[in-house]
C-alpha cells in the first residue's frame, strides 16, 4: 500500500486526487488529508436542501461536491480526512471503521462504530464515512473530527426551512438526506494533550507499520498536473457543486 501525506488543503484540489488515485493507480493507496473551511455534499444530494448557503457565503467556507454518495460534511483544518483506496472483490466496509478504531486506540480513544460504519463516543458522532466501488476497485473515505470549529459546523449545515420537491430548481429525480447527528472532538477526550500534527504523525505511522510492503508515496509533477487539469474541469466548476 502506498501512503500518502497530502499537504494541499485545497478542497478541489483533493476531491479530484481521490478520483485520479482510483483511477490511474494499480497499487492499493492511504491519503491523509486537510481541507481548508469547507462544505462537501454527497454525489446525489442537493445544495439547496444540504447547506447554509447565507453562512458559508458570509464566512467564505467552500461548497464542494465529492465523487461518492451519502451525506453532507464540514470541514476545516480541525477536521482529518483517511482515505482508502483498494482492488477487491469482496468489499468489507467494516475493516477500514475497524482500521479506524484501531488507530483511536492508540491515543487512549475508546469509540464505536454504528450501522452506517460512523464512529461515535460516548454517542456523539467524531466520524462518517462514504463509499464508491468501481469495478473491482474501491474508495472508502472517512473524516475524523479531532479538534474542528463546532459551531462553525452546526451552522453550515444548520436545518434549514422545510423546502417542497416540486420549488427545488433541479433535475435530480431524487436526493439523499443527510442524517443529523450530536457531534464532539476527539481532542476533547485525549488523556494527554496531543497537537493535530502529532495526531496525523501517528496515524501515518499506524499505516506504515502495519505491513512491511506499505510505503510512503509523494504526489510528483504529473501526479500534480493531472489532478490539477481534474480539478479544474470538474471539482472547482459550478456545473459540477452545484447542479442538484
Amino acid at each position: 500500500m502506498l501512503c500518502i501525506n497530502n499537504p494541499s488543503i485545497d478542497v478541489y484540489f483533493n476531491l479530484a486526487a481521490e478520483e485520479y488515485l482510483l483511477n490511474h493507480f494499480s497499487e492499493d493507496v492511504f491519503m491523509l488529508w486537510q481541507n481548508e473551511p469547507s462544505v462537501v455534499i454527497g454525489r446525489h444530494q442537493s445544495v439547496e436542501s444540504e447547506v447554509n448557503m447565507a453562512f458559508v457565503g458570509e464566512n467564505q467556507i467552500k461548497v464542494a461536491r465529492r465523487h461518492s454518495g451519502g451525506g453532507t460534511v464540514y470541514h476545516d483544518l480541525g477536521n482529518l480526512n483517511l482515505t482508502y483506496i483498494e482492488s477487491t472483490d469482496n468489499p468489507d466496509f467494516t475493516k477500514y471503521s475497524g482500521q479506524m478504531l484501531e488507530i483511536l486506540s492508540l491515543i487512549g480513544i475508546q469509540a464505536e462504530a454504528d450501522e452506517r460504519h460512523g464512529l461515535t463516543i460516548e454517542g456523539l458522532k467524531i466520524s462518517g464515512s462514504a463509499q464508491y466501488i468501481r469495478k473491482n476497485k474501491v474508495m472508502y473515505h472517512a473524516t475524523l473530527l479531532y479538534s474542528a470549529n463546532l459551531e462553525s459546523l452546526r451552522f453550515t449545515l444548520e436545518n434549514l426551512p422545510a423546502t417542497s420537491a416540486e420549488n427545488l430548481k433541479t433535475s435530480r429525480p431524487f436526493y439523499v438526506k443527510s442524517v443529523k447527528s450530536p457531534v464532539t472532538n476527539i481532542s476533547e477526550y485525549v488523556s494527554t494533550p496531543l497537537s493535530i500534527e502529532e495526531f496525523k504523525n501517528i496515524i501515518l505511522k499506524h499505516h506504515i507499520d502495519k505491513n512491511s510492503h506499505n510505503s510512503m508515496y509523494t504526489l510528483n509533477k504529473e501526479d500534480i498536473e493531472a489532478i490539477g487539469l481534474l480539478k479544474q474541469s470538474k471539482y472547482a466548476t459550478s456545473e459540477w457543486n452545484f447542479s442538484a
